[in-house]
């Protein structure tokens, strides 16, 4: 099964936080643009096709370990 990477760059929940304070405000400021909806409607399709794509990668790979494990039972 392939692992997925892990974030490229760790933060603390402070720093997390103050950086997300940030964009929000920077957001609303120069593009009158929330965080929220910047992110439903720009950034959320991608991360919910992502996890589509890697269930299914999941689903082939536990279907067809099943498949061959059914075959080994099968009788001569």
């Amino acid at each position: 099964m392939a692992r997925l990477k892990g974030p490229v760059l760790t933060l603390t929940p402070e720093q997390e936080s103050d950086a997300v304070h940030k964009l929000q405000r920077f957001l609303s400021d120069r593009f009158e643009l929330e965080l929220l909806e910047l992110f439903g409607r720009d950034i959320a399709p991608h991360y919910y096709n992502r996890a589509i794509t890697d269930a299914h990668s999941l689903l082939r790979e536990r279907f067809e370990s099943l498949e061959v494990d059914l075959w080994a039972l099968e009788k001569d």
